[in-house]
């Protein structure tokens, strides 16, 4: 009798621990398929986020930029518009063109003409590659040549921009070395901020203004499989 309820003990423990691993692998089996399942779709997302064959990109920011050889760098506001071609989900060409408008630092001067408005705009384009992506976020960089229009007249009142000691209203040379940081709200909707290093060419020396513009890019089309 004492034999007989110790069998019974045994089975019991033993239907006991077997339920407890089939419970256990029945739930590893649900985590691992919640994980697949998590994975296909952070997969689709990146995929859909990042096939895009166009985008464009729009908004505002600033710019540090020195007006003239001997003047102090002054501040400016800036906006920028670009557009991308992408040639594969890294790669793309970059059309861009960039404004801005501040107060150059004169100071005093026999024309008493004090902080007068210049504007100078940007036209550059070259490649851009995005070296991260997931599913929310990805960087980039970027290299672009082009050109710069200065307007260093406007708010001279007829006094002659050189005469203030800022640089001759005309055309330069202009560069650029940036990157940006993309936030996905939806695949073809982002916010972008995006730093910028620009070289201008005005006068006989190299101005080297850094800055950088925030706003939203849109992307639409597909790239060719």
């Amino acid at each position: 009798m004492f034999g007989l309820k110790r069998i019974v003990c045994a089975l019991a423990l033993a239907a006991l621990v077997g339920t407890a691993f089939h419970g256990e692998a029945q739930q590893d089996r649900r985590q691992r398929r919640m994980n697949a399942n998590r994975q296909a779709r952070i997969a689709k997302m990146i995929e859909d986020t990042y096939s895009h064959k166009y985008e464009v990109f729009g908004g505002i920011g600033y710019l540090r930029f020195r007006s003239g050889e001997f003047l102090q760098r002054n501040n400016e506001i800036s906006w920028q518009v670009a557009g991308n071609y992408y040639l594969n989900p890294r790669w793309a060409v970059v059309g861009d063109v960039r404004g801005h408008y501040g107060n150059a630092k004169t100071g005093n001067n026999p024309y008493n003409i004090w902080d007068p408005l210049i504007t100078h705009y940007t036209f550059m384009g070259g490649p851009q590659y995005r070296f991260y992506r997931k599913e929310r976020l990805s960087a980039n960089v970027n290299v672009l040549g082009g050109m710069a229009m200065g307007n260093f007249d406007g708010g001279s009142k007829g006094v002659p921009a050189p005469a203030l000691g800022m640089w001759k209203t005309g055309n330069a040379g202009a560069f650029a070395l940036g990157g940006s940081v993309d936030y996905s709200f939806y695949p073809n909707l982002a916010f972008r901020f995006a730093p910028t290093y620009q070289i201008t060419t005005f006068g006989s020396t190299l101005q080297h203004n850094v800055g950088f513009n925030a706003g939203l890019v849109y992307r639409w089309g597909h790239q060719n499989k």
